[in-house]
């Protein structure tokens, strides 16, 4: 019991540090992510104990830098470049002039929602929804005068639609793998869980909508210059690799750039690389949560988070509850919602096998409350990336994440009042 607190304690000393001296600061601006997980990954590294301090090190730097890590550094590096350059030739204003043109004002909310759950339902992906929709809602945020804290949170909160519900998620996928059932028999589970959640979230935004007003006067639309937009949507919405789709829309706002005279190739260049140096922040804070969670598994966090949440199962609803409290957990952990999935598959498949519980649930029940978490912590790759395009803190937006907040609130109480019932 203890030596698992021990190997959890980095993660209790991370929020602890954060919230308490933000708290005393008074603003949440005042600490910054970075050196939270800096005082945090030294206390790991210094309690990590029977072991030279080089080979903790390399354990820290192993976790650091995986593939799925660098993958997404990856991607932050491209999406970064190609928001930069995009709004270096105009593309962000086309596309918000676009955008005003053709809703009333009072649906910018809800179309924003029904877009973001559109586009990642298409292309399975919360991470490339957030990098094509973030800076157009920031830009909208900007012109009508609206919080662009609230903007963000409606874009990353209808990109976990998808990302929960796609067939193409990895999260859809390494859920139904694990518990061995079929993609569309999982779907007709989930649809009855997320439905009412992003239902109840629409109706909330077309009521929120009713205060906004419309900007004095909407410029006339380029649109030579959405055409970047355009195409980043459209390519990922055929299932073209994010890295691609991201990289497409780079060249694309060079070419249109340089040929409409909004800059040169020098100035095209130079805004990539301010674009890429503006989300530095967020990939140290991506290494360092890596490295953290790597020494966390390492000590055994992991496995004793398991044991002691399936130890006490009794019944169907307890299993089910089991299950989500795992993999809600180890979400918490590793910061990832399909390592999540994968990490707790195979023990969910055995308590769901032990008390009757249906694969199609239990794949449901990872899937959503896995997106559920990564949805609303801070240092999860969606929100970084969405707060590293706004230049905005990742807790300024956690206010504002009413999707998935509603979304865990169907979810258990699809487990407490057993529904769908067919499958409870």
């Amino acid at each position: 019991m203890k030596k698992g607190l021990i190997a959890l304690s980095p993660l209790g000393v991370f929020i602890a540090f954060y919230l308490v001296t933000s708290i005393i600061a008074g603003d949440f601006y005042k600490i910054p992510i970075t050196v939270a997980f800096m005082v945090s990954s030294i206390y790991a590294i210094i309690i990590f104990g029977g072991k030279p301090l080089m080979s903790r090190v390399n354990t820290y730097s192993r976790g650091a830098a995986t593939e799925q890590m660098m993958l997404m550094i990856w991607i932050f590096v491209l999406a970064g470049a190609f928001a930069s350059s995009a709004k270096a030739m105009g593309s962000i204003d086309a596309t918000v002039n676009l955008t005003l043109s053709l809703l009333p004002p009072q649906m910018i909310f809800a179309g924003l929602f029904l877009a973001a759950c559109f586009i990642s339902l298409s292309i399975g992906t919360s991470v490339g929804t957030i990098a094509a929709l973030t800076p157009i809602a920031a830009g909208i945020a900007t012109e009508t005068g609206t919080d662009v804290a609230l903007m963000t949170a409606i874009i990353v909160g209808g990109s976990f639609f998808g990302d929960n519900l796609s067939f193409i998620s990895d999260t859809t996928i390494m859920a139904t793998q694990t518990q061995g059932c079929r993609l569309h028999d999982k779907f007709r589970v989930n649809v009855f869980i997320v439905a009412p959640a992003a239902l109840t979230i629409l109706v909330v935004y077309v009521f929120m909508g009713q205060q906004m007003s419309a900007p004095q006067a909407i410029p006339p639309v380029e649109w030579v210059k959405v055409v970047p937009y355009l195409a980043v949507l459209v390519t990922a919405i055929f299932g073209m690799n994010v890295m691609a789709v991201l990289t497409l829309g780079i060249l694309l706002t060079g070419i249109i750039g340089i040929l409409s005279g909004s800059f040169d190739i020098y100035g095209w260049f130079g805004a990539m690389g301010e674009g890429i140096l503006s989300m530095s922040e967020l990939i140290i804070v991506t290494m360092m949560a890596g490295g953290m969670l790597e020494l966390i598994r390492e000590r055994g966090g992991i496995d004793f988070l398991i044991c002691q949440l399936t130890r006490r199962v009794r019944n169907k609803r307890g299993a089910e509850l089991s299950i989500a409290a795992l993999v809600s957990l180890v979400d918490v952990c590793t910061a990832n919602n399909t390592v999540a999935i994968l990490t707790v598959g195979s023990i969910a498949k055995q308590i769901g096998d032990r008390y009757g519980v249906d694969n199609k649930k239990c794949a449901s029940i990872l899937d959503t409350f896995s997106c559920m978490v990564q949805g609303l912590i801070p240092y999860g790759a969606q929100i970084l990336i969405a707060a590293g395009l706004t230049a905005l803190n990742p807790i300024a937006i956690l206010p504002y994440l009413y999707y998935p907040f509603v979304l865990g609130i169907v979810a258990l109480l699809s487990i407490f009042f057993r529904y769908p019932r067919r499958y409870s």
